[in-house]
Order: C-alpha cells, then sequence, then structure tokens
C-alpha cells in the first residue's frame, strides 16, 4: 500500500519557534585563514610589540590585520622569530568517558634571566598589586588546531565536536572553546565565578584560558547593535548514555532501550534540559535541528560514543519543541530523519518528532496487581476490535474514553483490541505502515492522552490490547529506510529486505541492534502504557523467506530452506523476554499457515505466543454460515472441520476488521436470506461462536449487525442502532458476553480436549451441530446450534439426567426471534442414547442456537 510523501519542514517554517541563537546581525565579515593566524605569544612581523599591551584597547577585527590568538599577553615581549605552528593531527575515536582533546602546542619555556636585587617598591602597601595571585596561563600554551578539524567542528559536521569544544584540561592548562559567529565579542563565566575573555579564532571559534577548571560555565556573546546574549553550552557536558547503556545495545539486549534512545527531557549534571541520542552506525556527522534551533542544526551537531555509532547531545535550556537528525551520510549528503525512538510525533502530514516528557498518574494500581498473579489465557477472553480514528470519528484518546468505557462494559467484552496505535502519516493503512514504533499515533492526541483512555479502561475492569507491526514498515523517505544513507533497519538485499505485497521494507532479523529495537519496542508498550497484550500482524509474512516471492526472489536460509530463521529466532526472543518482564500479559499472533507450535513455549521448540488466531475456523465458519440454509447439509464439513485441530493452539477465533473490507461486506451482509433471516443467522452464528473452543474476537459493528462494510473514512453508522431488530441484536452479544463470563465451562479448558465433547456431530442432513462445553469441575453446557432454516425436534444424549435450563435461545423473541424453544428448560431422563447415560428430546429453533446447563 502506497504512503504518502510528507516535506520535510524547512527552516523558514513558520511556528516553528524562535532559535536558540540571535540572526545575525549583517553578513559576516571575511576571517584570517589559518597560514595568516600567527603562533601564540609572537606579534605579527610588520607590528613591533607594544610596550605596555595590557593597557591597549584591542583592535578590531580585520582582514588584513587578524586577531591575536593569546588570552593575555605576556608583559615587553621580546621580539621573537615566528615558530612553525604544531598541527595536531585528529584524535583517534575518544573513549565514553571523556572526549578527546587536540594536543597542546607550548611555546620552549626561555632561559631563566640571572637574578638580580629588586629595585625598592615605591607604592604603598595598601595599594600594591598582589605578584602571587594567579595569573592567567601564558599565550604560549594555548594549542593550535588543525584547520579542517576546526572547520567541521564551526559547520557541526565534526564526528567528535566535543574534541574541539567545550572545556578542556590539559597538562595544567584550562582552555574553553565556542562558536559563534558573527560575535564581536565572547566571555565565559565559570562557576567559580571567574570570567574569561575569548579570542577569536577563525570560522566564528573563539578561544580562552581559565586560571582553573571553572566547574561549569556560561557564555556571553554580544553582536553589533545588540544587547548580550547569554546561553549554557551544550559541550561542556558529559554523555548521558552510559558505557553499561553501551555495551548493552551493542550486545542487542538492552530491554529499556527507549531509556537511553531517543529524546529525554531531565537534570543533567544540576541543569535542565534534553538528552538526544540516535544510531547511526554509517553516518559521518549528525546533528539535532528543530525548534531549538530555528531549524539550522550546525550549532548542535551530536558526538559519536562508540563503535556501534551511536550519537549523542545533551542541550541544556530545551525542554520541548519538534526536531529531527540531520544525518551525514557515507556519500557526503545531508538527510534529515525523524527520530526512530521519538516517543512523540508531529500531527500528520507534519512529520518530525516532539520531546515530550510522560505526566499521567496511574490509577489502575489494582488492575495492574490482578493482571500480574492472574493467567489470562485460562480465563474468559472475548474481544472487541476496534479502530481508534472511525469508532466515533473526530474523538481524541481522552474524549474517547467515556463512551468507550461505557459501550465496552454495557456489551460485557473482557477486552478491547486497538488496531495499531503506533504512529503512521497515511490513515488509510489503518496503521499497518509505522513510522514512529514509539510514538502513539498523535492524530488521537498525546501519549499522555492515550494514557489516560488506557487507565480508565482498566478501572472499568477491561484489558486492553494493541496490534503490533513488527514484520515491516513503509519506505518514506524521512523515516527508518536507508536511515543513515545505508540499510540500517531493514536487510540490505532486496530479496530479503523487501516486502512486495505491501510495497514496504522488511526488518533485518539477523542484526543484534535491530531486535534489540524491536524487542525493547514491545516492552515499552506494555511498560510505559501498561498494554494487557500484543497481537502480532502478518506473522506468516516473517516465518518464510519465500512469502509472496517467486523463484529468483528470495534467499534461502543457512540449511538451504525457505524457513526465516533469524525471524524465527526474534519472535522467540520477543514473546519470552515480554512473558517474562510483564507475567500476565498474553501475546497473540495473527498466523495463517499450519505453521507447527506458533503458541507452544521456546523451551519446546515453540514460537512462544500464548494465543494464535484460527484464521482457518475464520474462512470455512464463513464459508458454511453464507450459504443458503437448503445447502448447508452438503458442506456440513466446514462447521466441523476446526474439531479437528481445535486442540493443536490456543486458538483464537477471530471475526476481525480483514473480513468487513475490500468488497467482502459487512458480517450482517454475508448472511443469505433477508432482513430477519440476516439477523437469525447472524445471532447463531455468534452464539455458535462463543460456545466453540476458544477466545473470541469481534470487530466493531458487527456487534449490532451494522448492513454496510465497514469504512476507515466514514466511521460506524450508529444510526442502524436506533432500530429496534438491530438493538436486539446488540442485546443478544451483550447476554452472549454476560452467560459466557459466567459459565466457566465455557473457558476453562479451551485449549485441551478435556473440556468438550460430541453431543452429535454428525447430524449433516439435519445442519445441527451439538456438544458439550465442561469446566473440569463437574459443571457442562451443551451448546446445540440447528443451521438449518426450520425449526426441529431432536432426541440428543446428555451426561445426566435432571433438569436442563435453557440459559440461552438466540430465537428468544427478546432477541428479535420467532421464540420457537422449550419454555425455559428440558427434562432428560435416565435413556440412554448415543453412547450417553441420558437423553432428552430437544427443540431447535429455527437459524438458532440454544444453551443448556443442568441444575443442580
Amino acid at each position: 500500500m502506497s504512503i504518502f510523501r510528507h516535506p520535510k519542514p524547512q527552516p523558514e517554517e513558520p511556528g516553528r519557534g524562535a532559535a536558540a541563537q540571535p540572526a545575525a546581525p549583517e553578513p559576516e565579515t571575511a576571517r584570517p585563514s589559518f597560514d595568516e593566524i600567527i603562533a601564540p605569544g609572537t606579534a605579527p612581523a610588520a607590528e613591533p610589540a607594544a610596550a605596555e599591551p595590557a593597557a591597549v584597547e584591542p583592535e578590531p577585527e580585520s582582514v588584513v590585520e587578524p586577531e591575536p590568538v593569546v588570552v593575555a599577553p605576556e608583559p615587553e615581549p621580546e621580539p621573537v622569530v615566528e615558530p612553525e605552528p604544531i598541527v595536531v593531527a585528529p584524535e583517534p575515536e575518544p573513549a565514553l568517558a571523556a572526549d578527546p582533546e587536540p594536543a597542546l602546542a607550548v611555546e620552549p619555556e626561555p632561559e631563566p634571566e640571572p637574578a638580580t636585587a629588586a629595585p625598592e617598591d615605591p607604592t604603598p602597601p595598601d595599594v600594591r598589586v598582589d605578584e602571587s595571585a594567579p595569573a592567567p596561563a601564558p599565550a604560549a600554551a594555548l594549542p593550535v588546531l588543525d584547520e579542517n578539524e576546526v572547520l567541521a567542528a564551526v559547520e557541526g559536521r565534526h564526528g567528535h565536536p566535543h574534541a574541539i569544544l567545550g572545556e578542556h584540561v590539559r597538562d595544567g592548562v584550562t582552555v574553553v572553546r565556542v562558536v559563534r559567529p558573527l560575535a564581536e565579542t565572547v566571555t565565559v563565566t565559570g562557576a567559580s565565578g571567574e570570567v574569561v575573555a575569548l579570542e577569536h579564532l577563525v570560522h566564528g571559534l573563539w578561544q580562552g584560558a581559565a586560571r582553573a577548571p571553572l566547574g561549569g560555565y556560561e557564555v556571553t556573546a554580544t553582536y553589533e547593535g545588540g544587547s548580550p546574549w547569554v546561553a549554557d553550552d551544550p559541550y561542556r557536558f558529559s554523555p548521558t548514555v552510559t558505557e553499561f547503556d553501551l555495551y548493552l545495545f551493542g550486545e542487542g539486549r538492552h530491554e529499556q532501550l527507549w531509556k537511553m534512545l531517543g529524546s529525554h527531557v531531565r537534570e543533567h549534571e544540576g541543569v535542565r534540559g534534553t538528552s538526544f541520542a540516535v544510531w547511526a552506525p554509517h553516518a559521518n556527522a549528525v546533528r539535532v535541528k528543530g525548534d531549538l534551533n530555528g531549524w539550522d542544526a550546525a550549532r548542535h551537531a551530536m558526538r559519536k560514543l562508540d563503535g556501534n555509532g551511536i550519537w549523542e547531545l545533551f542541550v541544556p535550556g530545551v525542554v520541548d519543541g519538534a526536531y529531527k537528525y540531520e544525518i551525514l551520510t557515507p556519500d557526503g549528503a545531508w538527510v534529515d530523519r525523524a527520530d526512530p525512538m521519538a516517543r512523540r510525533s508531529e500531527v500528520p502530514p507534519a512529520t518530525a518528532s516532539v520531546i515530550t516528557k510522560a505526566a499521567h498518574a496511574w490509577s489502575d494500581d489494582d488492575w495492574m496487581t490482578q493482571r500480574a498473579a492472574t493467567d489470562q489465557h485460562q480465563g474468559p477472553m472475548s474481544v472487541y476490535e476496534l479502530h481508534v480514528g472511525s469508532w466515533r470519528p473526530g474523538l481524541s484518546y481522552r474524549e474517547l474514553a467515556d463512551p468507550l468505557v461505557d459501550y465496552v462494559t454495557a456489551l460485557g467484552f473482557t477486552h478491547v483490541e486497538f488496531m495499531p496505535l503506533a504512529q503512521h502519516p497515511f490513515g488509510g493503512s489503518w496503521g499497518y505502515q509505522v513510522t514512529g514504533y514509539y510514538a502513539p499515533q498523535s492524530t488521537y492526541g498525546s501519549p499522555d492522552d492515550l494514557r489516560y483512555l488506557i487507565d480508565r479502561l482498566h478501572q472499568a475492569g477491561v484489558g486492553v490490547i494493541m496490534d503490533w507491526v513488527p514484520g515491516h514498515f513503509p519506505k518514506d523517505e524521512w523515516a527508518l529506510g536507508n536511515f543513515d544513507g545505508r540499510s540500517v533497519y531493514e536487510h540490505s538485499d532486496p530479496r530479503r529486505g523487501e516486502q512486495p505485497d505491501w510495497g514496504t521494507l522488511v526488518f533485518n532479523f539477523g542484526d543484534s541492534q535491530v531486535r534489540n529495537f524491536l524487542v525493547a519496542n514491545a516492552l515499552y508498550w506494555l511498560e510505559e502504557f501498561h498494554i494487557d497484550g500484543l497481537r502480532v500482524d502478518a506473522v506468516a509474512s516473517m516465518l518464510y523467506l519465500d512469502y509472496s516471492r517467486n523463484d529468483g526472489e528470495w534467499l534461502p536460509n543457512e540449511h538451504g530452506g525457505r524457513e526465516a530463521t533469524e525471524a524465527i529466532s526474534f519472535l522467540q526472543e520477543a514473546n519470552a523476554t515480554a512473558y517474562k518482564r510483564h507475567p500476565g500479559i498474553v501475546m497473540i499472533a495473527e498466523e495463517s499457515t499450519s505453521w507447527p507450535g506458533v503458541s507452544r513455549p521456546t523451551s519446546e521448540g515453540g514460537l512462544g505466543f500464548g494465543l494464535k488466531w484460527n484464521m482457518g475456523w475464520m474462512h470455512d465458519t464463513l464459508d458454511y454460515v453464507e450459504k443458503d440454509p437448503a445447502y448447508r447439509s452438503y458442506h456440513h464439513g466446514e462447521i466441523t472441520f476446526s474439531f479437528h485441530y481445535a486442540w493443536s493452539e490456543n486458538f483464537m477465533l477471530p471475526i476481525s476488521h480483514d473480513e468487513v473490507v475490500y468488497g467482502k461486506g459487512s458480517l450482517f451482509e454475508k448472511m443469505p436470506g433477508d432482513e430477519w433471516q440476516k439477523r437469525a443467522n447472524l445471532r447463531a452464528y455468534l452464539a455458535y461462536m462463543w460456545g466453540h473452543p476458544g477466545k473470541q474476537l469481534l470487530f466493531m459493528g458487527s456487534e449490532y449487525g451494522q448492513p454496510t462494510e465497514w469504512s476507515q473514512e466514514n466511521g460506524l453508522d450508529w444510526s442502524v442502532l436506533e432500530r429496534p431488530e438491530h438493538q436486539q441484536v446488540f442485546d443478544l452479544v451483550s447476554e452472549l458476553n454476560a452467560v459466557y463470563r459466567r459459565e466457566s465451562a465455557l473457558w476453562a479448558h479451551d485449549f485441551d480436549v478435556e473440556g468438550f465433547e460430541w453431543i452429535d456431530g454428525g447430524a449433516a442432513q439435519q445442519s445441527v451441530v451439538a456438544f458439550l462445553r465442561k469446566s473440569g469441575q463437574g459443571e457442562s453446557v451443551a451448546v446445540l446450534a440447528n443451521f438449518s432454516g426450520v425449526p426441529q425436534t431432536m432426541r440428543l444424549g446428555l451426561p445426566e439426567a435432571g433438569t436442563w435450563d435453557e440459559i440461552l435461545n438466540t430465537d428468544a423473541t427478546v432477541y428479535g426471534g420467532s421464540g420457537v424453544g422449550n419454555f425455559g428448560a428440558v427434562t432428560a431422563t435416565d435413556a440412554p442414547w448415543a453412547g450417553r447415560p441420558a437423553s432428552a428430546d430437544v427443540v431447535l429453533p429455527p437459524l438458532g442456537v440454544v444453551w443448556l446447563k443442568l441444575r443442580r
């Protein structure tokens, strides 16, 4: 499915906020070249040294007469021959603990003069200068830098800008360097109180020496015609990413990766600001652009911390705003990318990432405690699937909370399942083409708004499942694809790295850092948003290397087979880690083939999912009920075939969004016959589904029989509920859930044959399917389905004699049926039938399902 491409924000785009630095008062005047810079401590050959340099005002910057680079000239310097400057080669990549400092070019110390007796000082003692006070470092101690290194740092394309900029102590000399193009004067004020005047070197780089380490500092710059501008300096801070973080990510085992990478408002070394960290292993340079700098990234170049390609920068004073990363590719091009680890994004069609900080105060402690102590797989689970944007179009996450909670609790569903909530640029993809894996879809509100919605559902006793899409991602040029000029997240070989069906890219599951990105993403939603389960989309496309590919379009695995061993390993890791870190959650696979062991533990060689969508059941049963009742007897195997494999996996029975779009019609419209027959068929089908072994999932609109198929643009047709006959379908679903949750026989043994017995599975001529569901504690529910169009009375065997109450009848008049039934109960006698010790004559309504339970 194609994705709209959205232009990246331009620096001049209105509404981006004020730049962090003032606009230049005028174009920059020419700066001296490095060949024109004289060595520190020397005077220009054409200008003799002044007798008292300390008392002379500094000359303005000039093309002809470059600025001296010394901080404080020595008194009465001797004329010297200009020495050759010492050019320092670039240092190797620095260790995390400290950024490299260029070597100092130090003048040879002069030979000491013979000691002579000092003349008596006539100055009164109370006004004498303390000769023992620390003096500024001699100018000769300031370093000479390589011009290419300086240019790279000034232009924001240096891989280690902290090695040039910031405060550095070397051989007892404290040097401070900052970049302030077009400034007239620059000083730094240290936490120690010392004020250091910096001198311009070249290209906007200023440098000076302090008497002692400053312990942090602020930079004051003046510009022509403007007030002094005071700011903190990003290049004075140590990394916010620890060596342990780097080690874990290098091993592919950082389970809270979102706390390491991305943007984070934090206090660092006593200063509040935002840290930025991104993985760009092939980049030559990375810098941050956004509201923090007027979308001019040159002043915020990041440093590379390690060989894996982690780049980092702490920007003091910044706590909000949009941003992107500007990346210098190996080919020498600058490209803009959204932050892969951003936890908030702009509202489409805008594409930038947004600095955010969670502030929601959770009120679901009881739910979370109970969840951790409960196995959801063994309890009742009926799931209401919905698309946030079209359930009630126009509602935000926060506005959705009250009506959705009221609606779902009235229906009695145990869970809701949201179609993908991660950031996606094109609404028509329904969220299945993700560009921001850690950011909730911004169309519907902030991350805290989503937290509020989930919190409210939990407080109402409703669990939350979310669709998760780790198999593929779109090719939008500002997102994950070709992230730093090379394949980073996707496999570099298109035979592995592209999904032809959807025009998307496939994750490189064999890369440990990519796997870490995805595994941590699953944990992020479970932990930061209290999601109770993830339904993993398109698992089949991940399991087979030849999925939707012709011969020659795919690469076999290391054994020569079609199984995607790297993806299999990833799924096992994701499931095992999720269950380990968050007991009580559920992982669900949408897997459409007969891959063995999808819901078996990884310790037994399975994929480790808790549940698997039973796509075969869905297709077979829909094929059956779509047929006219007169012909169903010839297709009896379609309605009963699922019982041959019902316990091979832990199944969920889905009637999902996929079955009510693209011309397939709504669930109501699939049913044959007139309006009354359609509703009767729908009620019978849903009661059969709720009685069948497995958990249930129903897509929105099906619960009241919406006649038209789902449209993401138009939303649900709520006006249908104003018609009594559709409200009666709603009431039937509500009763199904109520009885289902109350009767443990209907869910306690969904995944083993001990919870099931046939009563009659071979009544093809009658189009009847009859079976028992058992709790394991002596309770049973008889599920009797008549898919023919006429009422029938049948002798059926039952496990015990006695009164069996009719706890559900889909043909009851209260649900819009014809009222055919058993007057509330049947009496079973000790008359054996079909191998059972008791039996009863039961009236089965047309296109109806009856549930019976023995009265105790």
